[in-house]
């Protein structure tokens, strides 16, 4: 019995993700839980293991290509069956079929496989699935929708229009549009003119995990956001650190850098202010965290030029600076040895950003959509500034915090930032 190779849900909000690399060719023997292919989101690398042992005789999307949730990339058949015996000597030759297919049939196939599954039961999108559920929706009421997407598959509008008329879509003929088709045949799309790249120049496709960030910036574009600045004192801090950092690798064995002070300084504000903590899911629904989850971006490559991912320390409200201090430096290597896993990036619930650690004196970070925030933290320079109407050279550094202004005002991001900037500088951490 053949066993597919389905895209597993790799996270909240991940919908698809992009086919990096097949560890295995067609025809070649796998065994279970061994890596076969290995997939690229907007938030993680990972490569997924064999559902079963045999061969793998098709290769379903090819590298570079996208897939959708719980859809199939491949197909295992079991060693000594007819399908696998024959994939080896089948598949150097496939144009010798070609002449002989019927063009409706063929156009209909990829439709059937599309929108069922091997039981004969439709397959429905994440998106459709998630507003049937919102609406009560039962799966034989789905089941009686007519598609309008791509192989007849369910989409958005569909199902709008099955709530704004209360009943179901009904069912087109298939013939009819066949018979349209070939009578109205489409014009030829008009060939487009290749890029050439000039003598000084070099053009890179933009794919993979390239690819993934785009598309995830492109969506967090979307959310109307304000960004506020603040300038915090941390002439504490810094104080701390060069008396300490020593004692502190030694006795802890972990560096003591300036960005756990940070995240604790940031955990104990978003306690205090928890609608920042928060998200707005497509519906209109805030999504209000107990737990405080935070994101950290980290550059990837020598240079910082091979792209950016974002893992999650848990449960920061839960731990000392100490205890943050080592989970930070735990996953900023696993993100540069790409070894996260997909709970090492998953369940964020407000994103930190430190550009200050390579110099960056002023930024606004874009948001890390659902997420209502960003905190970005940038260099820290020797200033004169007046202290007691005297001037003084105080440590100081640029804190900006973007925001989704649909559900967070200017009033409560002021409150918010300045008490993140009156945590740094009392600096009672360890009190």
């Amino acid at each position: 019995m053949s066993v597919e190779i389905l895209m597993p849900e790799l996270g909240e909000s991940v919908h698809e993700g992009t086919v990096s690399r097949w560890l295995k060719k067609e025809g070649e023997f796998v065994k279970e839980d061994e890596p076969v292919v290995e997939i690229m989101t907007d938030k993680v690398n990972t490569e997924l293991p064999s559902p079963a042992s045999g061969i793998l005789t098709k290769i379903l999307i090819p590298e570079g290509g996208q897939i959708e949730v719980f859809k199939a990339m491949g197909v295992i058949e079991p060693a000594g069956s007819a399908a696998a015996t024959a994939s080896a000597p089948a598949a150097p030759a496939p144009a010798a079929a070609a002449p002989v297919a019927d063009p409706v049939a063929a156009s209909s196939a990829p439709a059937a496989a599309s929108t069922e599954s091997d039981n004969g039961r439709k397959f429905f999108t994440p998106v459709v699935r998630s507003m049937a559920k919102q609406n009560n929706i039962s799966d034989d009421q789905l089941a009686t929708i007519a598609g309008t997407g791509e192989g007849g598959r369910v989409t958005k509008k569909d199902i709008e229009g099955f709530l704004a008329g209360g009943s179901p879509v009904a069912v087109k003929p298939a013939a009819p549009v066949a018979a349209s088709v070939a009578a109205t045949p489409a014009p030829a799309p008009k060939p487009v003119a290749p890029i050439v790249a000039g003598p000084d120049q070099e053009i890179v496709p933009l794919v993979g995990l390239r690819k993934m960030i785009a598309d995830a910036m492109v969506r967090s574009s979307q959310v109307p956001t304000v960004s506020t600045v603040t300038q915090v004192d941390v002439t504490n801090m810094v104080h701390f650190r060069e008396k300490n950092k020593e004692t502190f690798l030694e006795t802890y064995g972990v560096k003591l850098t300036y960005t756990p002070f940070f995240i604790k300084a940031l955990t104990e504000t978003l306690a205090e202010y928890p609608l920042v903590n928060s998200s707005l899911t497509g519906d209109n629904q805030i999504i209000k965290s107990k737990g405080i989850h935070i994101g950290i971006a980290v550059a990837l490559g020598a240079k910082g030029d091979e792209g950016l991912i974002v893992p999650v320390i848990r449960d920061c409200h839960k731990k000392t600076l100490i205890e943050i201090a080592r989970d930070l430096e735990d996953i900023a290597k696993k993100a540069r040895s790409n070894k996260l896993s997909v709970e090492d990036v998953k369940g964020g619930t407000f994103t930190l950003t430190n550009p200050g650690t390579y110099g960056a004196l002023f930024g606004t970070p874009m948001i890390n959509a659902p997420q209502a925030g960003i905190l970005g933290t940038y260099s820290i320079q020797k200033m004169p500034v007046i202290v007691d109407d005297m001037i003084a050279i105080r440590s100081i550094a640029h804190l900006v915090l973007t925001y989704d202004h649909r559900i967070i005002d200017g009033l409560l991001a002021g409150k918010f930032l300045a008490a993140v900037r009156d945590r740094l500088q009392k600096f009672d951490f360890f009190k």
